[in-house]
């Protein structure tokens, strides 16, 4: 870890800790972690793929968890797992191909979408619903627009899986939870696979991050399978509604940048 501090890195693993945390209930970690490692003095495209590593190991935290408990549904989600895999390289493929911009002005719209939905919907339960779409149709769209997504940007990626989950296969929100926990690992190890391979991961920091985080998304999914709507659905609303903001205060965001004009 070269010049960085024992203090950095003490504030590095308890932002992870947290992030964990948040990431296995609710999704969203990345936009604290992140900044923090930028602030420690990544670049960005350094912070990004170093992000990948404690992401990774958070999101296999608590699918080890979810798992154990009978949660996931492997004779479909290994089919998902491995759609979502391939577009998470695909999506780090592409990063440098798809205009930055629009995804920065989507993204905050979307992400306050599935606030209001999660705060509105009465559907919004443990119990599972009624599904909207086969498995197979699922797994040709989901997975592989998220996936993408994670794979070439990635805030937000865990609330959009769970949106899908819950609202075209009818999951319970736990139940949805776990598989998106799984979805999750399986497009940020592809990803990371391709951030490897430019060099641009600093293992050293990713490891203890990853320690922490991994910690965090124990206590995170144990709360989730414990305490179930009670828990995810309000932190959804929340962290949903912190990452919109957070991606809009960006001064580089397009959003602010027509505010600023108009005003």
């Amino acid at each position: 870890m070269g010049e960085m501090g024992f203090d950095m890195i003490a504030v590095l693993a308890a932002v992870s800790l947290l992030a964990g945390f948040v990431d296995s209930i609710a999704g969203g970690g990345g936009l604290l972690t992140v900044p923090a490692l930028l602030l420690a003095g990544l670049d960005p495209a350094q912070a990004i793929a170093t992000n990948k590593v404690q992401g990774s190991f958070a999101a296999a935290s608590a699918t080890y968890t979810f798992g154990r408990k009978g949660l996931i549904d492997w004779r479909t989600a290994w089919r998902f797992t491995l759609i979502a895999f391939a577009s998470g390289v695909v999506g780090a493929l592409c990063v440098r191909f798809l205009p930055r911009p629009v995804l920065e002005a989507l993204i905050p719209v979307l992400l306050i979408a599935i606030a209001l939905f999660f705060a509105s919907s009465r559907k919004v339960k443990d119990a599972d619903a009624h599904a909207r779409m086969t498995p197979l149709a699922f797994g040709l769209t989901a997975p592989v627009a998220v996936g993408f997504y994670d794979g070439i940007f990635g805030p937000g990626a865990g609330s959009f899986y769970m949106l899908a989950f819950v609202t075209l296969l009818g999951y319970g929100v736990v139940r949805a939870t776990a598989h998106t926990k799984l979805l999750n690992l399986a497009s940020n190890l592809g990803s990371l696979l391709l951030y490897a391979a430019t060099g641009a991961v600093v293992w050293p920091i990713g490891f203890v991050m990853a320690g922490a985080s991994l910690l965090g998304a124990q206590i995170g999914s144990r709360l989730a399978m414990r305490f179930g709507t009670r828990i995810i659905r309000p932190l959804l609303v929340v962290v949903s509604s912190l990452m919109a903001l957070r991606l809009l205060w960006d001064p580089a965001n397009p959003w602010r940048a027509a505010l600023r004009a108009l005003f």
